[in-house]
């Protein structure tokens, strides 16, 4: 199965880590550094030119991506719980 972030962005669902909300989570110190470093090493991918509103976490063995999304967390959690791409 497949998680459709948006526009013609999908990973597959088995390797999502986590899905976050971008106004909740970049208050922590944490999360700011994670994404900064992210970042820096080219793992972040803007799924969307539109202002994004979660990031998700996903990966295999140790290739680890960060999808910033116009899509909220809440969406993406309906898509991956709908199975529609199976």
């Amino acid at each position: 199965m497949y998680l459709h972030l948006g526009q013609n962005v999908v990973v597959p669902e088995a390797d999502v880590i986590g899905i976050f909300d971008l106004d909740n989570t970049t208050g922590s110190l944490i999360t700011r550094k994670f994404l900064n470093e992210a970042e820096k090493e080219g793992r972040v991918k803007t799924v969307s030119d539109e202002l994004p509103r979660s990031f998700v976490v996903s990966g295999s063995g140790l290739e680890i991506s960060v999808h910033l999304s116009q899509l909220s967390p809440q969406t993406l959690l309906k898509r991956s719980e709908t199975k529609r791409f199976e």
